[in-house]
């Protein structure tokens, strides 16, 4: 099936990756590196949030991907709703570190003392929890305390939270008002506009190896109703049109072959 409609549209890679290197810069993406960067600057906290399939993953990696990484240092974890000591490690195994140890003391002290030297090096460090809204309440209290470095008027290690929308509400509670004390800047991922949805699909399109827009007016506003602005679900539905299409013999996507790939979504 792929390789038809591939075939059928003369396109010459897969169209609407998830390869944060063929990301559209959109407001919602440019405005996450602003945010990463100032958080850096401050040593302090930051929160992206967004709903599900909001592309907030994705932008946190294109930000990523904009640091130069021989100056830069960043521990990406994903959060579980496990304990201090699972966080701790999770952060010790990206530092390199040995995370044996049951010990929840001794880990905090060994990443400090690990971000302390990165810090005397000149690298610029960021720890970024992705999927942020799954921790715990306790680990909100203990994230602030790792962030506490002696008597430095500047943090040594910056936080930057990604989740989903109800992480602000969880830093509202008094375990973790200490930690949202030093949140600096917070975005939350907005649904792509009209305009926005056309110059994705454009976007990804030639990335594909397609010189001219394949969806009639009529199907970029289905894909962006269908999709509620949604990144994931644009993809979905887009990549979805062109089968529909190509298996109708069809020279461009319609509203209807949006429909017929909604029907392959839950």
């Amino acid at each position: 099936m792929m390789d038809t409609y591939r075939a059928y549209f003369g396109l010459t890679q897969t169209p609407f990756s998830q390869d944060v290197k063929e990301l559209l810069p959109t407001v919602n993406v440019t405005s996450v590196l602003e945010r990463m960067r100032y958080v850096m600057e401050l040593g302090a906290v930051g929160i992206i949030t967004g709903d599900i399939g909001s592309g907030k993953s994705s932008a946190v990696r294109f930000a990523i991907n904009k640091l130069h990484p021989a100056e830069h240092s960043i521990l990406y974890i994903t959060a579980t709703t496990g304990s201090v000591i699972e966080l701790y490690r999770q952060i010790a195994h990206s530092l390199k570190l040995e995370t044996r140890s049951p010990s929840r003391s001794y880990l905090q002290r060994a990443i400090k003392q690990a971000v302390t030297e990165l810090t005397n090096k000149k690298r610029k460090l960021l720890l970024i929890v992705d999927e942020a809204s799954l921790l715990r309440m306790d680990v909100f209290g203990e994230l602030h305390t790792l962030l506490q470095y002696h008597i430095d008027s500047k943090g040594l290690l910056p936080l930057l939270l990604v989740g989903q929308s109800n992480l602000v509400d969880m830093l509202s509670f008094p375990k973790a008002k200490a930690l949202a004390s030093r949140v600096v800047a917070r975005g939350h991922m907005q649904p792509l506009s009209e305009d926005e949805v056309r110059q994705y699909l454009e976007h990804h399109l030639k990335l594909a190896g397609c010189k001219r827009n394949l969806f009639t007016e009529e199907a970029m506003t289905a894909i962006r109703q269908g999709a509620s602005g949604a990144l994931r679900k644009i993809n979905n539905l887009a990549r979805g049109g062109l089968i529909a299409a190509a298996k109708q013999e069809q020279q461009e996507v319609s509203a209807e072959h949006i429909r017929v790939a909604a029907t392959e979504l839950i």
